[in-house]
């Protein structure tokens, strides 16, 4: 029940027999009871993809009375009767007369609740990698837009019957499995026409339902339903596939028939039994997380103990393990490479997941510096003296644990780990699971570096890898063990992370990033940065989504040069209002607030400076804003007037970056206020602690009196 609760994209099938009666006519009752849950789950803020069956079992009753309609009066005279069975080599007819007429009782019914619904029909060559990457581009727009996509097989194309070798599914059961694993779901639902799985066909006698992580060797599997393809066996498959390969945290397979079945898996009848038997690959309960976030404590205060100089030693040597073992981590990268590309990760993602020489070379580098910086822990920041002998510091120290969930980046992994070993904190990382052989890669040689810099002094688990999405569902309950979450992700993830927690979340979100040209731009600068800020890493969160021109640069040929060697190096630019207006645009953008993350970039024009500010304060995201322009007064009034955490003056927003700020390397760009806010290094892992210092013995009673006066 706690991690439907807490996810964020739920995908549920409904079966044949959930979806129609048994002579093919559409269950009103249940589908209804189905759309009316959707739709509380869609309140809650979770995005829903919803995998239907029963598109053939509608169509029967549809043929059969066309068939019996075209019965003539002479063939029923002689006795002819057209039962259940004039349909049987009518099956693909059948599905396409049935799904639209489905979609039609769906689109119905989802409208009189003020949602909106798509129809996606698949097959086997949906999943290939030329067209799978369009395939989930389509998913996430619809849900991005708060669509809800409704999906099936296209029996009228494929009339697939059974299970191949070449098969990518074999029924809309294995069909759900594929889609949770390839569209990203945290949580599956398989609505049936029973409880569960059963240890043996629930209509024999002494049958048991309520099986948890049922394996096919555990149950006696019984014959198919009269309607559908799947059958349990199907089920069980497709649930294990979904949390075992896909990375969902649970599949859970129940009752269709119940009308509270989805409410009851959210938990919404506090006292009642829950229904269905759960999957869920790792079941990483609390005492687990618990363990690992207390080993990390315990090994920093040890490390932290230990000293400058050996926490020093720990970071060259994992400098020089970047460098030496630079083969081993490209060979686990072209494996995460490669099941990537299989699986149609689109071209942002793949961009940040590939590494290369130069990354790691970077990495090398920069935690070097990070190693060879001055102590960051004991600085003193301010001394107050009490009293006479009486004195008051107030001196950095670690935070204590770390946990940093990050998304697709494998380079990520060892700048954060070298920054919380150089503030001497413990670290619980997670990273995407398209990068899990980099990450195991790097995390195994980040362990090393620490056990043998310090002749196991201290431990690997002061940097734990948290493999399972269940495991940090279950850490986001440890506030009492971990003091500090960094989301590196989307808006999704850090809003996801901020509402499962009562952690402490410093929250990076959207790189909506603006440069604004001013009228005074010098056209060199101004064409050099805007291209730098868009094309030297697109999918990066520094990446400029949005130049502002002054109106003036209409006329005075800065907008034709800006826009023009934007076009030369590849990028397709889209128009706002006022420039689809001004007609220097011929694609409008679909939103002024949108992180493209590619060679895409939206062009506005505006009046002035302040009109310029205001638009980013509406529309930006609080990241990184840069002016181009040859007026110091606008350029001050631009840096102070912009509410973000970066804010330039004839620099590019690709700047903004933790070793381009000298801090070595980054945890993340906080978009929030407290407790640090834009490339968070070091320092930003800190917190303070107080310390007092008496020559003599002191208590409160001694200043009652006369005997001891206060200084401060």
């Amino acid at each position: 029940r706690a991690a439907l609760r807490s996810s964020h994209r739920v995908l549920i099938k409904a079966g044949t027999s959930v979806v129609t009666s048994p002579n093919g006519y559409p269950s009103l009752t249940r589908l209804a009871s189905l759309v009316e849950q959707i739709a509380e789950l869609k309140a809650e803020g979770k995005q829903v993809i919803l995998v239907s069956s029963g598109a053939v079992g509608m169509g029967r009753h549809l043929l059969l009375r066309q068939m019996q309609g075209l019965t003539t009066v002479s063939e029923l005279q002689k006795g002819s009767v057209l039962g259940s069975g004039a349909t049987k080599n009518y099956s693909s007819s059948c599905a396409a007369a049935g799904q639209f007429h489905l979609m039609s009782v769906y689109n119905t019914m989802f409208e009189n609740l003020g949602l909106v619904a798509s129809q996606i029909l698949l097959t086997q060559n949906s999943f290939e990698p030329h067209t799978l990457p369009n395939l989930s581009d389509t998913i996430e727009k619809l849900l991005s837009l708060n669509i809800i996509p409704i999906i099936n097989e296209n029996d009228a194309v494929s009339s697939n019957q059974g299970w191949t070798n070449a098969s990518v599914f074999s029924d809309n059961d294995s069909l759900a499995s594929v889609c949770s694993k390839s569209f990203g779901c945290d949580a599956c639902l398989l609505l049936t026409d029973v409880d569960g799985v059963y240890d043996k066909p629930p209509d024999q006698k002494g049958a048991k339902s309520g099986l948890t992580k049922s394996k096919s060797s555990d149950v006696l599997i019984g014959e198919k339903s009269l309607h559908g393809r799947g059958g349990m066996q199907a089920k069980i498959d497709a649930a294990a596939s979904s949390v075992e390969e896909g990375g969902c945290d649970f599949c859970l397979i129940t009752s269709g028939l119940d009308f509270d079945s989805i409410r009851d898996a959210c938990g919404v009848y506090d006292g009642k039994k829950s229904k269905g038997t759960l999957f869920n690959g790792d079941e990483g309960d609390v005492d687990e997380g618990r363990t690992k976030a207390v080993a990390a404590r315990d090994e920093a205060r040890k490390l932290t103990a230990l000293g400058k100089e050996v926490r020093e030693k720990v970071l060259l040597k994992i400098s020089e393990a970047l460098a030496d073992e630079a083969i081993v981590v490209m060979a686990a990268n072209k494996v995460d490479l490669e099941n990537a590309v299989k699986q149609g990760l689109d071209s942002q993602l793949l961009n940040r997941l590939k590494l290369t020489p130069a990354k790691l070379a970077t990495l090398s580098t920069g935690i070097k510096q990070i190693g060879e910086s001055e102590d960051p822990l004991g600085v003193v920041k301010s001394v107050t003296e009490l009293a006479s002998g009486l004195d008051l510091q107030e001196v950095s120290c670690p935070i204590g644990v770390l946990m940093i969930i990050f998304e697709s980046r494998p380079d990520s992994l060892p700048q954060i780990a070298s920054l919380a070993i150089a503030s001497g904190n413990g670290l619980l990382l997670k990273g995407g699971r398209e990068a899990k052989e980099s990450n195991k890669a790097l995390h195994t040689l980040i362990g090393d570096a620490v056990e043998s810099a310090t002749n196991g002094l201290v431990k690997r688990d002061i940097v734990a890898l948290i493999e399972s999405r269940s495991e940090i569902s279950q850490l986001l309950k440890l506030d009492d063990c971990v003091d500090l979450v960094i989301p590196r992700g989307g808006n999704a993830l850090v809003q996801h992370i901020k509402s499962n927690t009562k952690i402490p979340v410093l929250g990076h979100a959207d790189g909506v990033c603006h440069v604004y040209i001013d009228s005074t731009a010098n056209v060199e600068k101004a064409t050099k940065i805007v291209v730098d800020a868009k094309t030297d890493y697109p999918s990066a969160c520094n990446a400029v989504e949005t130049v502002l021109l002054h109106s003036s640069t209409l006329t005075n040929g800065l907008c034709n040069a800006v826009l023009k060697s934007l076009r030369l190096a590849g990028v397709k630019i889209l128009g706002g209002p006022r420039a689809m207006s001004e007609g220097i645009c011929d694609v409008p953008s679909s939103s002024n607030k949108y992180e493209y993350g590619d060679l895409r970039v939206q062009v506005e024009i505006v009046s002035s400076t302040p009109e310029a500010i205001s638009w980013v304060n509406k529309y930006g995201s609080g990241h990184t804003e840069t002016i181009v322009t040859e007026d110091s007064t606008n350029a001050e009034l631009w840096l102070n007037g912009c509410d973000s955490a970066c804010v330039f003056h004839n620099a590019s927003t690709r700047f903004a970056d933790g070793f381009r700020f000298g801090m070595g390397a980054e945890v993340g760009i906080s978009t929030g206020r407290i407790h640090a806010r834009g490339p968070c290094g070091v320092k930003s892992l800190l917190t303070t602690k107080w310390i007092l210092r008496s020559e003599d013995f002191d208590t409160v009673e001694r200043f009652k009196g006369e005997e001891r006066v206060y200084t401060h």
